[in-house]
């Protein structure tokens, strides 16, 4: 598989930092939905909690002050050390104890075990999600919980078809079975949610101040930017806009001494 240059995503998401709240459209709602799964299945007293991939605090904020998840301790972790400072203030007076752990999950030695790890549009990005899985499965409390959303193989199809550019995407079923042999799988769904812009340059802004574009290592020129918006708007017209595809998979798993009821009846 494709080995993702962590140093370059980083530096697109640290450009993207002051755009992404505002354009991240579909990572509200994937944050939004892996919450509402995640609820369900989670315990009703105060939990240590790990955040994986916070980057300005999107999930943060509604984990914290829009749930009914009870947050003890959390830890944030994000590759780019950066963030530490654009997450929201209000965050430090709705949790005990919050701590900041910089760094690439993939190499950190994790704090101590957590009653629930969760992350939103993050595990796309490492270069080994079976080795992480099984780390983040072996830090689980006894009660703990494993929560996470990432995009599937029919994410970004347009990019892929007219660029050749892409990530190697896990399918929902590949990544359920991972999860089955060492716990319990709660949750497992896929959506794909379309959007429209009004051209393709639109399409490319978007990704870009979104940070989504540190796949693609070298500049495009004229030449090639005017025959791909030409291509995009050739192949991708929906009336007077130009679509563009992405593919959540939500996945929550439980430690596998214990199987939780579903709470919210």
């Amino acid at each position: 598989m494709q080995k993702i240059n962590k140093q370059r995503v980083c530096q697109q998401f640290r450009r993207a930092a002051a755009s992404y709240d505002r354009q991240a459209t579909i990572q509200h709602r994937v944050a939004d939905r892996l919450l509402t799964l995640t609820t369900k299945h989670t315990p009703q007293h105060p939990l240590r909690v790990l955040e994986i991939g916070c980057c300005t605090g999107l999930l943060t904020n509604r984990l914290l002050n829009k749930s009914r998840i009870k947050v003890q301790s959390l830890v944030l972790n994000d590759l780019m050390p950066d963030f530490a400072q654009r997450l929201p203030q209000s965050l430090t007076t709705s949790c005990d104890e919050i701590h900041f752990l910089p760094g690439d999950i993939e190499k950190l030695p994790l704090p101590g075990t957590f009653d629930l790890i969760i992350s939103s549009s993050t595990f796309h990005w490492l270069n080994d999600l079976e080795q992480t899985l099984t780390r983040l499965l072996a830090a689980l409390a006894p009660e703990g919980i494993l929560a996470f959303s990432l995009y599937g193989p029919g994410n970004l199809p347009e990019i892929r078809e007219l660029t050749g550019v892409g990530l190697d995407y896990f399918s929902l079923p590949e990544i359920a079975s991972l999860l089955e042999q060492q716990s319990i799988l709660k949750e497992s769904h896929q959506e794909k949610e379309v959007f429209l812009f009004p051209k393709p340059r639109d399409i490319l802004n978007h990704l870009r101040q979104t940070g989504v574009n540190s796949i693609k290592s070298t500049p495009w020129t004229r030449k090639e930017l005017h025959s791909f918006c030409q291509e995009y708007s050739k192949r991708f017209q929906i009336d007077q806009a130009v679509r563009l595809t992405y593919h959540p998979l939500y996945l929550v798993a439980c430690h596998p001494q214990i199987a939780y009821t579903d709470t919210s009846q």
